[in-house]
């Protein structure tokens, strides 16, 4: 079966920053959105979204475009560490999902957040997981594990499962 490639509309607005057509492309590829941050900086005076500003923005070690972190990301961050420093959030490991509720200037436009329950990665396990192509394959790796892997990767089990039904009915 060929994979269809169509072109988000959002691509033609160029941005340096990650946004959701950034994230549905790497959701079709069938991608888990666990990233560590390498650093946050706060920015001062750079355009974003065609608008020039002050913004705190979090750089990753993966190859991906740098998010720009609104107040809702921020807090998140904020959660995880207990601390107020941007200087304190590096390291950390983010999901980033879509929201679809996202609002900006009264319309609906969906945005880019960050999971407020940090991901659980085993690097042996996880790679195991992403190289499952279906589900009965997940569900047979399940089974394959003791129980207290079951138990501690079950999280993880399951959103590789809700990526896949996602892709396959996109």
């Amino acid at each position: 079966m060929e994979k269809q490639t169509k072109t988000h509309f959002r691509k033609v607005y160029k941005s340096d920053h990650l946004g959701v057509a950034d994230l549905e492309d790497l959701l079709e590829d069938g991608k888990r959105l666990v990233f560590k941050i390498r650093e946050v900086k706060q920015e001062l005076g750079v355009q974003v979204a065609g608008k020039r500003g002050d913004f705190n923005i979090a750089y990753f070690e993966e190859k991906i475009k740098p998010l720009v972190l609104n107040a809702t990301n921020a807090a998140v961050l904020k959660g995880f560490t207990g601390s107020s420093f941007v200087e304190d959030w590096k390291g950390l490991l983010v999901e980033l999902y879509i929201d679809s509720t996202v609002s900006m200037k009264g319309q609906v436009v969906g945005g880019v957040r960050i999971l407020k329950k940090q991901p659980i990665i085993d690097n042996g396990l996880d790679s195991k997981i992403n190289n499952c192509n279906d589900i009965s394959s997940l569900q047979s790796l399940f089974v394959s594990m003791s129980k207290e892997q079951q138990q501690k990767y079950k999280t993880l089990v399951t959103e590789r499962k809700k990526q896949l039904e996602n892709v396959k009915s996109a």
